[in-house]
């Protein structure tokens, strides 16, 4: 006999009744989503909300729908919709949904007040921003290939294609490291190029590329960024080593230590005040025949967000710290 397929019961009628009754929302149910509302009534001709008003709640219990969720959710503001992912055979949701809010403060507070939510006993939401991610990283690709000539010809296989970005050798500036990062108008265009260039009959300058997605970067708040004491610092040559890196940044305070790896690094500051003069004085100089950049280093949420030693991520900037 074959495994009996996992049923569910389902949300609880009444109570979506009774939300939908209230807030005049539609309900579409599909065998892979429950969307509840977009637009909201009377939005009128009003553009949809923007970036960084949607989130990801991740960690939903199978047996959690809509009824549950949206009561929650919409003491943090106004929901414009909630899209629960659905399993179609056993109609259980698939431990994830997206919820875009009206406005980006309503988001951000979900994140602040909901991340690590007790939805049930036991169980603790994972909530953050989503943002759309437009940007596909390509590796293999000749040394010798400049911008151009990587937006020319990705722009003749991919349509929709708004950027290149390439990071150059330090030792070598007429050399790309063998990778770039290419972006497109919308997560759809994204995606559709990378299903082309992704499949093995694809080849670019006879090569074959790899293709992945480039791991998104969420934009901390202000509040976060306000504590920072570490600096991220790339475009470094070789010669540039962590002693003599924490020898130029103690000029401005104490360094309590310095990670280098490849042509970036991370300098941690004892204090914030001297990271910030620091970061004024030496973003734009000349040292060693290149020009060093160097910004406030995002700060990490969890250590999910440790950097790994993959190309992708290692050149992904300053939202990894060490």
């Amino acid at each position: 006999m074959g495994t009996p397929a996992v049923t569910t019961k389902g949300p609880d009628a009444e109570k979506i009744e009774a939300i939908l009754d209230r807030t005049g929302y539609s309900l579409d149910v599909t065998a892979y989503q429950r969307k509840y509302g977009g637009p909201p009534p009377n939005w009128g001709e009003q553009a949809p909300p923007g970036s960084g008003c949607e989130v990801f709640v991740g960690k939903i219990p199978k047996s959690i729908f809509e009824d549950e969720l949206i009561p929650v959710f919409e003491k943090c503001g106004q929901i414009w919709d909630l899209r629960l992912m659905m399993e179609p055979l056993s109609g259980q949701n698939s431990g994830y949904a997206f919820i875009t809010y009206c406005t980006r403060e309503a988001a951000q507070a979900a994140v602040k007040e909901l991340n690590n939510y007790e939805i049930k006993s036991g169980n603790h939401l994972k909530v953050n921003v989503s943002v759309p991610n437009l940007r596909l990283f390509v590796g293999n690709i000749p040394k010798s290939k400049d911008k151009e000539e990587i937006f020319e010809e990705f722009g003749k296989l991919s349509a929709g294609l708004t950027e290149v970005i390439i990071y150059s050798s330090p030792d070598d500036k007429r050399k790309n490291r063998g990778f770039c990062f290419i972006e497109y108008a919308s997560h759809k265009a994204a995606s559709l190029a990378k299903r082309k260039l992704g499949t093995d009959r694809t080849k670019v300058w006879g090569c074959d590329i790899i293709v992945d997605w480039a791991d998104p970067q969420e934009e901390p708040d202000q509040e976060n960024m306000s504590k920072v004491k570490v600096l991220y610092a790339r475009n470094l040559t070789s010669e540039l080593t962590e002693e003599k890196l924490k020898e130029m940044f103690e000029a401005f305070g104490k360094v309590e230590r310095v990670k280098k790896i490849k042509d970036y690094a991370f300098i941690h500051f004892a204090e914030r005040d001297p990271a910030v003069k620091a970061m004024e004085e030496v973003n734009g100089k000349q040292f060693g025949g290149t020009t060093i950049e160097v910004s406030l280093s995002k700060p990490i949420q969890n250590e999910e967000n440790q950097v790994s030693e993959n190309s992708k991520n290692w050149a992904m900037l300053p939202s990894l710290v060490l």
